[in-house]
């Protein structure tokens, strides 16, 4: 059963086409739980603090790819149905790359000022070395984290058209 998203949604086909994504976000807070309590366990409170006064930050970073995301979806969206497939395949390759490039210099920054931005927010002594610590670790993987975002607003058009993947 093929799911369009112009076609009447009955409660069954809503909760096809949502299913996966509600799994996902599951199965995400389960390991953050998980996460914080080897952290809190096992490396000490004031790490854990650290990794969870440092995590909003590192999440706005990281939604510049949702932000490219989903305003790539929408542009590929309106060209290919205008019926310029080869051209949402030249959008989409574009978006691709522009979200690494900005994915490795939003990570380079971030990794220099991630100091004086959890100075700023308030952490000091031992919390802002864990802070420092936890989020270089992070944002050495920061264009990964933009590309996670970006895909999750493509995977459902590639569901509902022809692809431009292919």
């Amino acid at each position: 059963m093929t799911i369009q998203l112009s076609e009447h949604f009955t409660y069954k086909k809503l909760l096809r086409f949502t299913l996966p994504s509600i799994i996902m976000m599951i199965f995400t807070s389960i390991y953050g739980i998980v996460d914080g309590f080897f952290v809190s366990n096992f490396v000490g409170k004031t790490s854990f603090t650290a990794v969870n006064f440092i995590m909003p930050f590192l999440m706005i970073l990281g939604a510049v790819g949702f932000m490219f995301g989903a305003g790539g979806n929408a542009l590929i969206a309106k060209t290919m149905g205008e019926g310029r497939t080869e051209k949402a395949r030249r959008l989409f390759s574009l978006f691709v790359y522009v979200s690494v490039i900005y994915g490795i210099i939003i990570a380079a920054l971030g990794i220099i000022f991630i100091r004086s931005v959890a100075a700023a927010l308030g952490a000091e002594g031992e919390m802002l070395d864990n802070c420092v610590l936890y989020g270089r670790i992070i944002l050495t993987a920061l264009p990964a984290y933009m590309l996670q975002f970006e895909f999750q607003s493509f995977l459902s058009r590639r569901k509902n058209r022809s692809s431009v993947l292919r």
